[in-house]
This record gives C-alpha cells, structure tokens and sequence, in this order.
C-alpha cells in the first residue's frame, strides 16, 4: 500500500472517531498507558538500538532520542492526565436565539486529521497519540529515522491497544521513509493540518513545503530581564534553572538581560552559578568588562544554542530591554525577573509573545505543567492556537442552526421579519446526538 492510500485509509476513519463515545476513547488512553508500561523492555531494548546505531549525537541530541524510565513514567502520567481531562468535543461555545424557534449553536468539534512530523522525540509520539485519540482527531505520524525503532515499538503497542479496545485501529498511521514525508505534506485534501517538531531548519523546511496550514515554531530564543529592582537570589536562580535544566528544550534560556544598575553586583554571582552547570557565557562590552567573558557576536543575539552557551546583554532600563527583547524574540517564551509592580505590568503587557513571565523561569512554557495534559508543540502563531498546544488546539468550531421551516426571504425586502439576537445560556452539551458513523470510502481525486 503506497503512502496515499495509507493516509486515505486514516482519512476514512475520521468519522467514526469524531462519533465515538468519550468513555471508549478514555479505555482506549488507559489500555495504552497499562500495555506502555508492561511493553516497556521491548521498547527500551528498541530505543537502544537507536542510541548505539545513531553515532556521536550532541548530548541535546541524545536526550531527545532517549526513552528511560523517567520518560516512561511521564508519558504515562501524561497519557491518564489526558484521560482525566473533560471531553474538548461538542462543547457549546455560543448559543443564540436568532428568532422564535431559530436556534444557532457554536459547537467545538475535531479538525480531522493530524499530520506530525517529529525528530528523535519518541515521547512526542505518545503525547500527539494521546492528545489527538482524546480529541477525536485522527494522526498521521513520521518520526525521524535516528528514533525509527523506538517509534515502530511505541507505535505497535498503540496499535494492538485500538485492536482489541477500539472499533478500530486504522485511526492512527505510521510512515516510516523519506518520501513519506514528501508524499504527506502534498496531501491537502487528506491532512487538515500538519505539525512539526524538531530543529529550527526541519521546522522551517516543512513550512515551506506544504500548502497545508502548518502549527509550530520554527525556533525557541528565549529572553530573561533582569530588572534594576530584582532579587539576584530569585534572579540567579531563575536564569540558572531556565539555562541550564534541559538547556536543549526551546523553552530554555538564551538570552539574558541585565540592567547596568545591577550588573556589578549580580553578574559576579550569576556568572559562578552558570560556569558551576559548565555553561559557557558570552556577552557585550560592559558585560565582558565585569566577568571577563569572551564579546558577543552580534549573531550571538539570534542563536538558539540548544546548549550550555549563554549571551548576556546589559541595559540602561527596561523600555531598552523591551525593544532588545523585540528585535531578537523568536516569540515564544520571554521573562522579567524584578520587585517593581510597574516595571512587571509594563513589561507582561508590552512583551509580545506567546508566553510571558514575572519572576519565574522560562521552563515552565510547557503544557503538561500549564495542565493540558500534555502537548503536541508549542507555536508562536497568532492565528487559531498560541502557546503549548493541548486538546483545545487540536479543535475547531462549527456553527448549527435549528428551525422549524424558517426561510431566508422572510427577513428581506418591505416588511421584513427581524431577527431576536438574543444570546442564551451555554450551560450543558449541544443537543447533537453521539453517532457510530461508518468508515467512508475516500474518492480517487483526493
């Protein structure tokens, strides 16, 4: 079966998941967590078959492909996290009386199907899986060939879940080459949106190579001020942790800001705790001057190191900060370390990005730790979804009106009917009723 027809047999089965009873698909998350922990030697002997066949990987790189204990334990935290969730589907997020029994309803419902494309993340495998099974929305799936094992294992564990739990196993697709990719992303009728994990050129290349609308962030440069007023105990230990943590995540620190008031007195300490965690720093003039730091290129400012590399920049106050923050965001996660109320609301307020701080590090842009359960990425756009994406991104809306023979022509021209408007209560689910579809033949043409 060519990659096509693949995703046409995913295509077909869209409406029976969308249909399908919220409990069935919560047995189904929960088999999945239970067989993934009983599974997991198959796929730890898996995932060290990637490790050893992968070569001299950076050490970001290898935390990446890395499926431990640890990342079991919280995927399958995430996995009953989801399941504990309310159903995102079917939620009435308008209702309008528009005349005497003429009912319109806002109702969320699932995009469809999901294209994910991901490096050596083998843990976003189970959180898309998840998130896109709890939503409704069925997934097409290509790993990168550096996690081809690990995926293949997590991806037959799924798939004997939906066998013996769920109608159907064919709401989720692995592909496993190259092409696959290409075939994918020229997939518009089949693919309703395509999401991208990985390095900033692997982003950028996707969407610039598809005319499917695509969710993401092509890069993480994150920002942390350190305003004239802040505690350097919360300031150290805020830049520190935001650096140094998982410094290959893009929710990690790259920028940091520091007003020239505080900068002698903080940077020495700063500059310590940082080369403690063996991170190298680089800075401007005044910076370099105070810890005797190599100078920063002006590349340094548009670099994400995904590394232990910091670049330090010093400021005369915090609108110079801003503006700094402005022309070298990539929009994603950005902070403000400071005990000034208005220097906190100015910057919040004048930041522009899908996640802002006060007083707390960037490493919290995550969606497991916003309590969405887990997340499919993270992006920086501002149209549809912004931030860490959970079940509330992976949905759409569609409108539903209810009359009782109403005409359009009766609300036009000389002594037209006019319209109630009168907006109702949302409480309680649309009256829609829960439908078993069967799987749909998919045209040739698409």
């Amino acid at each position: 079966m060519d990659t096509i027809d693949r995703i046409k047999k995913v295509r077909s089965c869209t409406a029976a998941l969308a249909g399908s009873d919220i409990k069935e698909r919560n047995n189904l998350l929960l088999a999945i967590a239970e067989a993934l922990q009983s599974n997991f030697p198959e796929i730890a002997r898996a995932n060290q078959a990637d490790l050893e066949a992968s070569g001299n990987l950076s050490p970001a790189m290898r935390h990446r492909l890395e499926f431990n204990r640890e990342k079991l334990d919280a995927a399958i935290a995430s996995i009953k996290n989801v399941a504990a969730l309310p159903d995102p589907a079917g939620k009435v997020l308008m209702r309008e009386e528009l005349d005497k029994d003429l009912l319109l309803e806002k109702i969320s419902v699932p995009i469809g199907v999901i294209g994910m494309v991901f490096e050596a993340r083998p843990d976003a495998l189970v959180q898309i899986a998840s998130l896109c099974l709890k939503s409704g929305n069925c997934l097409v799936l290509k790993g990168g060939s550096e996690a081809s094992n690990t995926n293949r294992e997590i991806f037959r564990t799924i798939i004997d879940c939906s066998r013996s739990t769920f109608a159907s196993e064919n709401w989720i697709e692995l592909l496993n080459t190259r092409d696959d990719v290409a075939q994918m992303l020229k997939a518009k009728n089949l693919i309703d949106l395509i999401i991208p994990r990985g390095s900033y050129d692997f982003v950028r290349y996707v969407m610039q190579n598809t005319s499917i609308p695509v969710l993401g962030h092509a890069d993480g440069l994150c920002s942390m001020y350190i305003d004239k007023t802040a505690n350097p105990d919360i300031a150290i230990a805020c830049a520190t942790d935001a650096k140094t943590n998982s410094p290959g995540t893009c929710n990690a620190l790259e920028n940091l800001i520091v007003h020239s008031s505080i900068a002698p007195f903080l940077l020495p300490d700063l500059a310590k705790a940082m080369e403690e965690k063996g991170v190298e720093l680089v800075g401007d003039p005044r910076c370099a001057e105070i810890i005797g730091c190599k100078e920063a290129t002006p590349q340094d400012w548009d670099t994400e190191y995904l590394g232990l590399k910091l670049s330090i920049r010093t400021v005369d106050s915090i609108q110079e900060a801003i503006a700094f923050i402005a022309q070298h965001t990539s929009h994603h996660t950005d902070a403000i370390i400071t005990q000034d109320p208005q220097a906190e609301n100015l910057f919040l307020g004048m930041v522009d990005s899908a996640s802002v701080y006060c007083n707390c590090s960037t490493r919290f842009a995550d969606g497991f730790r916003y309590g969405l359960g887990a997340e499919v990425g993270i992006s920086t756009s501002k149209i549809h979804a912004r931030g860490p994406v959970g079940l509330e991104g992976l949905m759409t809306t569609k409108y539903i009106v209810r009359g009782n023979g109403q005409i359009a022509g009766t609300y036009m021209g000389p002594g037209a009917r006019k319209f109630i408007h009168r907006m109702l209560d949302t409480n309680g689910p649309s009256r829609i009723l829960t439908l078993h579809t069967p799987q749909l033949d998919i045209p040739e043409n698409n």
